[in-house]
C-alpha cells in the first residue's frame, strides 16, 4: 500500500522537479553566457532599453529549442537507439524503473495521435444527480464490465482541481454521458484556473464559401 502511494506521489512530483531543475540549469547557463559577452553587445545595450527578466525569457527560449531538438533526434534511427539505451539504463534501477515506465505509458496514452484517450471532453453528473463535472474519455469499456452491468459504459477520468494530473476513473453508462465541443486544452485551462478561465461559447465555426455558380 505504501509503495503504491509512494509511486503515485513521485509520478506527480518527479516531472515537475525535473522541469524546474532543467529550467534552473538553463537560467544559470544563460547568465554565464551573458557574462562572457562584452557589455556593449548585451541585448539591453543593442536595443537601448532594459528588458525585465531577460534571463528567464532566454531560458524559456532555450528550453523550447532543447525540447524541439530532442524530438528531432528521437525521431531518427540514431536518436531512437540513444533513447533505447537510456531507457535500458533506467530499467536497471529498481525504484526509478516503475516510475519512468508508468510516466512514459501515461504520456504515450495522452499524446498519442492515433488513440482515443483524452480526445473528448465529457460532461457527467457527479457526485450525484443534478451536479455536473468535466471529465475526459479514456476508453470504451468492454468485456466483463459491460457483461456484468448489462449496458454500454464509458471509462472516464475525473481530474482534481487545480492539479489535473491526479484524479480517479469511473465507469459511466454511455447514455448518461454528454460530449462537449470544447477542446481538451480549454477544459484543462478551466480546471487549472478553478473555473475562472471559461471557453468561449458558442464556438465560432468557419463559414463555408458559397459554391461557384456555373
Amino acid at each position: 500500500m505504501i509503495r503504491r502511494y509512494l509511486i503515485a506521489g513521485l509520478l506527480v512530483w518527479l516531472p515537475l522537479g525535473v522541469t524546474l531543475l532543467v529550467f534552473k540549469l538553463l537560467v544559470g547557463l544563460v547568465e554565464n553566457l551573458l557574462e562572457l559577452v562584452p557589455p556593449a553587445y548585451h541585448p539591453e545595450a543593442l536595443l537601448g532599453l532594459e528588458i525585465p527578466y531577460l534571463n528567464v525569457i532566454l531560458a524559456l527560449v532555450a528550453m523550447f529549442i532543447v525540447v524541439v531538438v530532442t524530438g528531432l533526434l528521437a525521431a531518427n534511427l540514431f536518436g531512437r537507439q540513444l533513447v533505447a539505451m537510456w531507457e535500458s539504463l533506467l530499467g536497471r534501477i529498481p525504484l526509478v524503473r516503475p516510475i519512468y515506465q508508468g510516466a512514459k505509458q501515461i504520456a504515450e496514452t495522452v499524446f498519442s495521435s492515433s488513440g482515443k484517450s483524452f480526445r473528448k471532453v465529457l460532461l457527467i453528473e457527479y457526485p450525484r444527480k443534478g451536479l455536473y463535472t468535466l471529465a475526459f474519455q479514456t476508453g470504451s469499456s468492454a468485456g466483463e464490465v459491460q457483461e456484468r452491468t448489462g449496458e454500454e459504459v464509458t471509462t472516464v477520468f475525473i481530474p482534481t482541481t487545480p492539479n489535473p494530473t491526479s484524479g480517479f476513473i469511473i465507469l459511466v453508462p454511455t447514455k448518461d454521458v454528454v460530449e462537449l465541443e470544447m477542446s481538451v486544452d480549454e477544459a484543462l485551462k478551466m480546471i487549472i484556473s478553478l473555473g475562472m478561465v471559461e471557453p468561449k461559447w458558442p464556438i465560432e465555426k468557419p463559414q463555408k464559401l458559397p459554391a461557384d455558380i456555373a
